[in-house]
């Protein structure tokens, strides 16, 4: 017997609108999402000005997409998910130069308490750390943690089986423990 499953989507109340060509139904869906791929963006690609780009992109290709959505298959927001995750790994595996106009102001000589230094640093240390993972095992690691997917939902985006999803975390937690252990000892962070 083959059974078809249908996934309720939590952004079906606003999908007819977003059918329709409606702008507000498009900045409902930004509202509710545009912080969570962003944050996918910045995870992957550690900066910002990159992962606004790659939410721009997601939600674009999303309006353009949505006339011919079907619902059943899969969450607007679990296809955005995919495809910033794709976006970012397309760039990663470019990994051109970033060459900026301008350059940046001075920083402030305002002074910074320390909690917000160490807080700082230990971002810092992390972000090196998910530098140091290969491309999918980055995005995995982003999706678990800091999207809070379970390994199923995960293994979806990045379109492997669930053994495959966990076994690119295994080795993603293995490598941030190699990386970070030794700054935790040295109390560098």
């Amino acid at each position: 017997m083959n059974k078809t499953f249908h996934i309720l989507d939590p952004d079906q109340d606003i999908l007819p609108r977003l059918q329709a060509g409606e702008d507000s139904a498009l900045a409902i869906l930004m509202d509710r999402h545009l912080k969570t791929i962003t944050s996918i963006g910045y995870y992957m690609l550690s900066d910002m000005s990159l992962a606004e780009d790659v939410a721009q992109s997601t939600f674009l290709k999303l309006w353009n997409k949505v006339p011919e959505w079907e619902s059943g298959k899969a969450t607007l927001l679990t296809w955005m998910r995919r495809v910033a995750t794709n976006d970012c790994l397309s760039r990663l595996r470019k990994k051109s130069p970033i060459l900026l106009d301008t350059l940046p102001d001075n920083a402030s000589l305002a002074p910074i308490a320390i909690d917000t230094l160490e807080a700082k640093e230990r971002a810092e240390a992390v972000q090196f750390a998910l530098q140091k993972l290969s491309d999918k095992q980055r995005a995995a690691i982003t999706l678990s943690y800091y999207q809070g997917l379970s390994q199923k939902e995960g293994a979806a985006i990045l379109e492997v089986g669930e053994k495959a999803y966990e076994s690119l975390l295994s080795r993603a937690r293995k490598k941030l423990k190699e990386t970070l252990t030794p700054l935790v000892e040295e109390n560098i962070i």
